[in-house]
């Protein structure tokens, strides 16, 4: 634990060490084990009274400075000193005390009193009776890139300066990270071997000669790459994943202990960001949960020297520098945060040509200059600068982009006048505009912070109105006769019956419509945590979706409204729960060829009506999959979407040639009576609408990322089609085909793996075939790239579904029938009980979330 106040205690006798290192030794090769990691981490007795570390990898020993006699026994608080924050010290201490988990940044001193910002992620190790045994620390040294001091600095309006909370990324990196620590502490013995159990698999050529067998359709899949068998299957065990905080609706199980109806909870002994925790599976098998992550924004993931500046605030101060413009000028983001650029001009930089940037920020106007700069520690770089302004819809200032490229290696000395070569300048210009256009369009993904913190979510104030096929809803005519009683729905209006999910920003209640018994699934989040997480525009953008979709396999929105504290949205309520929980009751954790199927239809069906609305989902996964009353499907969770434009077409095939008859065969035909051959049946047009544009975020959810999100060359609605691929995989086999240990083992068996299919079960060739053709790492060729959803549902997998029908179709009844979420409270309610809201709050939209019964 990089940091201090791991308890009281007494620190540094010779014989703690050394009883540590025998525990340590004693643990059947765990210190072994746990030198193989590269983090940088210590282990820690959480039996002794002053919690001593018991391990220390090498890279905590390189960097703190201290050596192994002087770490091993000692309690972590060494580290600690003038300037760390004893109010987070507390906090850690808390966490400790209790047995929870801990992240957060504090200010550390190595041994010879340098100090640097560590972010420290602590979480607990179990024993089989739920004892804290051990704590896994993990440090990682942010300082170059934390906002350090800097967090605190705020605008007017309360709102942050840094248009990004680094801290936030940080964190959720962090404690990802730590979750296979934690299970190498735990299971030691799964980490000594190869990391992939070898299974039988099927590779494409015998699944090609098992197709042509079947009958099927089976061509070659362009876009694998050969790779090792022994990487060509991971351990086949199931894992429970969640994004955000569960779904958007329904039974679906939650992070604190709310029974599910497989009777379990979820007990979290390593509390992670994006792994989530491991909890109990329906037959005690350990299962991780999996989140969507949010890793980057597109304006993160510019690999170029850039810095963002708000002229509407004193200064024109940066509100967002990259990771390229701090390793250029050697300065931290604390550094630079919230100051004027002036800091890189020096003795030597020329005055005029700042005087030029000067007039250009005042008149609005664009500029390229070339001029003199300097790093922190004094090394002049020659800078050719863009300066570019950001106006917003209605032409006012919002931002300015400043781009600097170092050309120091091409300036021409002349008379002591320095200036590149007219050609390399040119070059430049040209590089230096494109860079400064895609930070552009990276901005308009993020949510202008210098308005008001109410104005952020005034979307979610917008009314909602019932759409075209929702008219005769009887949950609407609910809505609309309280609307038309009261002017608008709040809080107040519904009576809360039990939890069905919560998360890092929120949670998700069951509720009913007061006087209507009509039920309905609300999703409250956060505002501030949205806030501190960069979620907003994420929250604005599922808002955006849910007011546009009219189709039955996609979530109905009922109203939305914010409170002083939080956003709600009201939406169907799906008994059925999540697809996963139902997939992970099954025998075999998946379903028979024909129950994917259907399954696999309704979820075609509903990306490609979002689709046709310029929405690309980019989360898919059966968490995020919910089953109403009838058996049929709801695709929920948008806030990692992406919306872009679309323009509809219609394609008409072209017409088939007629045959060529001769005048024998002509003649032939009028004695025997023949009427001429009819020509063949012209093919209906077909229907085309994708979306335009692409996104270069880094979101999605692990196993199911597209190869083009990992490698960041911008992607587009063909991430939809990678993950139906995935998704169909998982139904019919019951895990994820590039899964590895950990999330880094994952992505590289995404980009480089070969697909392969197990031997058992047996799946048709139709199956496989239709999986090696969405699962093409070249989105342009990939299944669905040229026409969309009509691709796929014309593939032979496909082949007896009634495309029109589908929504009066029966579900196939799976090995093990779903079962639906009770709708009674968790404990018995009063008729005359009456939600408990702050009296002065339920006069008004906003009310606080604190949701319990009174009488």
């Amino acid at each position: 634990m990089a940091t201090g106040g791991l308890t009281a205690g007494f620190e540094g006798k010779e014989a703690l060490a050394k009883g540590a290192q025998m525990m340590l030794s004693q643990a059947g090769g765990l210190k072994d084990i746990l030198s193989t990691f590269q983090q940088t981490f210590v282990l820690s007795d959480a039996t002794k009274p002053d919690i001593p570390i018991m391990f220390a990898s090498e890279g905590f020993y390189t960097m703190t400075g201290y050596t192994p006699a002087e770490v091993i026994g000692h309690n972590c608080r060494f580290l600690q000193g003038p300037d760390t924050d004893r109010v987070e010290v507390n906090r850690l201490k808390q966490c400790l005390l209790s047995g929870e988990s801990y992240c957060g940044r504090l200010l550390n001193y190595r041994k010879d009193g340098t100090p640097f910002w560590n972010l420290l992620t602590v979480s607990p190790v179990k024993d089989d009776f739920d004892r804290v045994v051990k704590f896994v620390g993990m440090q990682v040294e942010v300082t170059k890139y934390t906002e350090g001091t800097a967090e605190s600095t705020k605008r007017p309006n309360d709102m942050p300066v840094s248009l990004i909370r680094y801290d936030a990324r940080q964190k959720e990196e962090a404690e990802s990270t730590v979750a296979e620590l934690v299970e190498a502490v735990v299971h030691p013995e799964g980490v000594a071997g190869d990391d992939e159990e070898v299974l039988p698999v099927v590779t494409e050529s015998e699944a090609a000669l098992e197709g042509e067998a079947d009958g099927a359709e089976v061509g070659p899949a362009p876009g694998f790459s050969t790779g090792n068998k022994e990487d060509a299957a991971a351990k086949l065990k199931s894992r429970r994943r969640t994004s955000g905080f569960m779904s958007l609706l329904g039974g679906s199980k939650p992070a604190t202990a709310v029974s599910t109806p497989s009777g379990s909870s979820a007990i979290a002994s390593s509390v992670t960001a994006e792994e989530g925790p491991v909890v109990p599976g329906p037959e005690g098998e350990a299962r991780r949960a999996r989140r969507g992550l949010d890793l980057a924004t597109t304006l993160e993931r510019i690999q170029k020297n850039f810095v963002i500046t708000d002229p509407r605030l004193p200064d024109n101060p940066i509100i967002f520098a990259s990771d390229d413009f701090l390793e250029l000028t050697e300065y931290s983001r604390e550094d630079v945060l919230g100051n004027n650029c002036r800091f890189l001009q020096g003795k030597d930089t020329d005055r005029n040509t700042v005087q030029k940037i000067r007039d250009a920020i005042d008149s609005q106007q664009d500029i390229t200059v070339q001029l003199l700069n300097y790093t922190k520690s004094g090394k002049p770089f020659w800078n050719l600068f863009h300066l570019q302004a950001v106006k917003d819809s209605k032409g006012c200032l919002q931002y300015f982009i400043g781009v600097q490229l170092d050309a120091s290696e091409y300036v021409e000395t002349d008379n002591d006048k320095r200036k590149l070569p007219e050609s390399t300048e040119k070059e430049g210009s040209v590089q230096v505009k494109n860079t400064a256009d895609n930070v552009g369009i990276g901005l308009l993904e993020l949510p202008d912070t210098n308005v008001g913190k109410e104005d952020l979510w005034k979307l979610h104030s917008t009314p909602v109105l019932p759409l075209p096929h929702q008219r005769n809803d009887p949950q609407w005519k609910a809505i609309l006769k309280v609307k038309e009683r009261d002017g608008k729905l709040g809080l107040k209006h519904f009576r809360p019956i039990k939890p069905l999910g919560c998360g890092d920003t929120g949670s998700v209640h069951l509720v009913e419509l007061k006087e209507t018994k009509q039920l309905f699934a609300m999703k409250a989040m956060d505002k501030n945590i949205m806030i501190n997480r960069n979620k907003v525009h994420r929250a604005c953008t599922e808002r955006s979706i849910l007011g546009q979709t009219d189709h039955p396999f996609l979530p109905t929105l009922y109203a939305s409204f914010q409170t002083s504290t939080h956003v709600c949205l009201i939406t169907d309520f799906c008994p059925g729960g999540e697809l996963y929980l139902l997939l992970d009751r099954q025998p075999q954790k998946r379903f028979a060829e024909h129950v994917a199927r259907f399954f696999a239809s309704e979820v075609l069906i509903a990306l490609e009506y979002l689709h046709c609305l310029g929405v690309v989902y980019r989360d898919l996964k059966p968490e995020n999959i919910l089953i109403t009353k009838s058996g049929h499907l709801i695709l929920t969770d948008f806030d990692l979407s992406f919306v872009g434009t679309t323009t509809p077409k219609l394609i008409r095939p072209p017409p088939a040639a007629p045959s060529i008859s001769t005048s024998s065969s002509t003649s032939r035909r009028k004695k025997k009576g023949e009427s001429e051959p009819k020509l063949p049946p012209e093919q209906l047009p077909i229907f085309v609408a994708e979306p335009e544009g692409s996104s270069n975020s880094f979101v999605g959810t692990e196993e199911y990322i597209a190869p083009e999100i990992i490698s960041g060359t911008g992607h587009g609605s063909q991430v939809d089609w990678w993950a139906l691929g995935i998704f169909v995989y998982e139904l019919l086999y019951g895990r994820s085909p590039f899964r590895g240990r950990n999330r880094q083992r994952t992505f590289t068996n995404v980009l480089m793996k070969e697909l392969a299919f197990p031997a058992t079960p047996q799946v048709s060739g139709a199956a496989k075939d239709l999986i090696k053709r969405l699962l093409v790492r070249d989105p342009q060729r990939r299944l669905g790239a040229q026409r969309g959803a009509t691709e796929i549902k014309a593939h032979p997998f496909f082949a007896d579904i009634n495309w029109a029908l589908m929504r009066g179709e029966p579900q196939p009844q799976p090995e093990v029938p779903m079962k639906l979420t009770p709708t009674v409270p968790d404990r018995p309610v009063d008729e005359e009980e009456e939600v408990d809201w702050d009296d002065a709050e339920a006069r008004t939209p906003s009310i606080s979330l604190d949701i319990k019964a009174t009488k």
